[in-house]
């Protein structure tokens, strides 16, 4: 298991340059996957830091985050690092940051992307209904909390997510 002090340090290297790209769009694929998990993926046994299930194709981080990191990079001033599981058997999850936020907020979930996103795409890579993939990533803020909606699309149904990123919504 990797310290926290090196997860931080990645964070804040990755982060360097994905503030100097600008917010796109981008499709995640399998390969970028870094862990088998059981699906649905709840995280934690202590309720308050459970993922949470979406739409029944993924699981999110829980609804407050508190600790975030402070980049020393502009747009994308602070970070918090979140994973993210999708169902093995998922359609395409489509996740996008709202117009409104688009200033505020940007999403980066994957290895081989540049640049941080505002419409994510992953689709589930395998065939066992019960099985999850992991994504690494998290969220990109150009203040230092937020509580920040995101809309999830599988097919025609969507929902709309919020998440407190360091203060609660």
């Amino acid at each position: 298991m990797k310290s926290i002090g090196a997860l931080l340090v990645a964070g804040v290297l990755a982060s360097a340059a994905l503030a100097s790209s600008s917010a796109s769009s981008r499709t995640v694929p399998c390969d970028e996957v870094i862990l088998a998990t059981k699906w649905p993926y709840v995280g934690s046994r202590n309720p308050a830091h459970r993922y949470r299930t979406v739409l029944d194709a993924v699981s999110v981080p829980p609804a407050y985050m508190q600790q975030v990191e402070p980049t020393g990079e502009k747009p994308w001033s602070h970070w918090r690092k979140a994973g993210l599981d999708v169902r093995a058997t998922a359609p395409t999850v489509t996740i996008t940051v709202p117009k409104a936020w688009r200033t505020r907020a940007a999403i980066a979930w994957g290895y081989g992307g540049t640049g941080v996103h505002h419409t994510l795409r992953l689709t589930g890579c395998g065939s066992d209904p019960a099985a999850g993939d992991a994504y690494s990533g998290g969220f990109y803020l150009s203040v230092p909390s937020a509580c920040v909606p995101l809309i999830f699309r599988v097919g025609d149904r969507t929902a709309t997510v919020r998440f407190g990123v360091g203060r609660r919504c």
